[in-house]
């Protein structure tokens, strides 16, 4: 089971030429070991690029990735972590998403498979990551 970040699924259905190849090998590999989700923060953020609900819920599926909801447990915690981070003068804009996706595979001891391992590592330091880098 892993749960799958956005941009991974943006790189395949918008076919991005520096990652698509990256995204589809790491997909293939992770769905050998179990079923590909996103969660409802990852949903959203793709739906920015894809306007039409039954386009992207059909696109998902073609890909082999299914929707799995948030514990509230996990948006307990990320709302917690995220409190952590602002006091130790985080930007406010553009970040809750990361401490959704990142509390939501910590506390369903769920892999992240994402290119953007930021503030994963930092604030999710238990969550496996598979990453180019990795």
């Amino acid at each position: 089971m892993t749960l799958v970040d956005s941009n991974i699924v943006i790189d395949v259905l918008t076919q991005d030429p520096s990652w698509l190849v990256w995204s589809i090998e790491a997909l293939d590999a992770r769905a050998l070991r179990g079923p590909l989700y996103v969660n409802e923060i990852i949903y959203a953020e793709i739906a920015v690029k894809i306007e039409d609900r039954a386009e992207l819920d059909s696109a998902l599926e073609t890909i082999g990735v299914v929707l799995l909801r948030s514990p509230e447990d996990a948006l307990h915690l990320a709302g917690r972590i995220f409190g952590h981070y602002r006091r130790s003068g985080g930007i406010r804009t553009g970040v809750l998403p990361d401490f959704f996706i990142g509390a939501h595979a910590q506390i369903a001891r769920l892999p992240i498979l994402t290119r953007d391992t930021r503030r994963y590592r930092t604030y999710f330091p238990k969550v496996e990551l598979i990453a180019p880098e990795d």
